[in-house]
């Protein structure tokens, strides 16, 4: 059943990106002529057709103006720390993730991105019980985690930590940030309005390696990706007044009817903003980006 699982996850990422709809993974798949569905109303899942050992595990989206009722987090060691349903160490659902633990049995982890849009990762494993903190340890990224964990303080354990940590955060981060700039952008592309999701990514207006770069809607823009590569090379750039500009070599070139319908074509145009003031491009990002592509040109 979890060999179905993972497949049948492969599928739904191939289809919709790495964040799945909520509605898919409770509707699941059939497997030996049952139903089965990956997610539950408990964040500890065990579909019926399983004994004693969830399938899964997830960690419900922020929603603004909420607390979550269990806030998970990453460590310092790049592990998960996922909190026990409960305080009771021996309720059923703390006892099967602890067998799962001990017999190494893969499970998915769901992560809520927002409402109705979970990211899957898969394989998870539990690998420590901190009972003491209601919390099971949980390798996210990579199976190796757990050999990690008890590296002691080794300087090259102690880097690979810090670098899961890094991968595990700026994973769920970007995958946040993509489904809330599409979802501010209404899954147009801002500068050609193609809606094909598949063909969408969320762009970062100052680079994600740039002090205030941060994953927020305010910092991003929705593009095709024919757009979005030719932003990031300064092919494309985007003045504070939301005016879109080709690049003057690439505007006087002559090519094929890509050149000049997707980039020629849109030079003078205006961007495509949200509708929601406080979702719309930051200004000074612009202005700090726009001189950036006026330096390359």
């Amino acid at each position: 059943m979890r060999a179905a699982a993972f497949s049948f996850l492969d599928q739904q990422v191939e289809r919709y990106g790495e964040v799945v709809p909520l509605q898919v993974l409770k509707e699941g798949f059939i497997l030996d002529g049952q139903r089965v569905p990956l997610v539950g109303p408990q964040g500890i899942f065990k579909p019926a057709a399983l004994t004693d050992m969830p399938l899964s595990i997830t960690t419900v989206p922020q929603i603004e103006g909420r607390q979550r009722p269990y806030e998970d987090e990453v460590g310092v060691d790049g592990l998960l720390r996922y909190r026990y349903r409960g305080t009771d160490p021996d309720q059923r659902d703390n006892a099967g993730l602890r067998r799962a633990m001990t017999e190494g049995v893969p499970l998915v982890y769901f992560h809520g991105i927002v409402p109705g849009q979970y990211l899957p990762v898969y394989p998870a494993y539990i690998v420590g019980d901190e009972p003491r903190s209601l919390v099971f340890a949980v390798a996210v990224e990579d199976p190796t985690a757990a050999q990690i964990a008890d590296a002691g303080s080794d300087p090259a354990a102690t880097l690979r930590r810090q670098y899961l940590t890094r991968l595990t955060r700026q994973r769920l981060h970007q995958a946040a940030f993509r489904v809330r700039v599409l979802a501010a952008y209404r899954t147009t592309c801002a500068v050609c309005r193609l809606h094909h999701q598949e063909l969408l990514d969320a762009a970062h207006i100052l680079a994600d390696t740039h002090p205030v770069g941060q994953p927020v809607v305010t910092n991003g823009l929705a593009l095709c990706k024919l757009h979005h590569a030719a932003f990031d090379t300064q092919i494309l750039g985007v003045r504070p007044d939301l005016v879109v500009e080709i690049r003057t070599d690439v505007l006087h070139e002559i090519d094929g009817p890509m050149l000049r319908y997707g980039l020629q074509a849109v030079h003078g145009s205006t961007l495509l903003i949200p509708r929601r003031p406080g979702d719309r491009p930051n200004e000074q990002f612009l202005a700090e980006r726009y001189e950036e592509f006026r330096r390359a040109g």
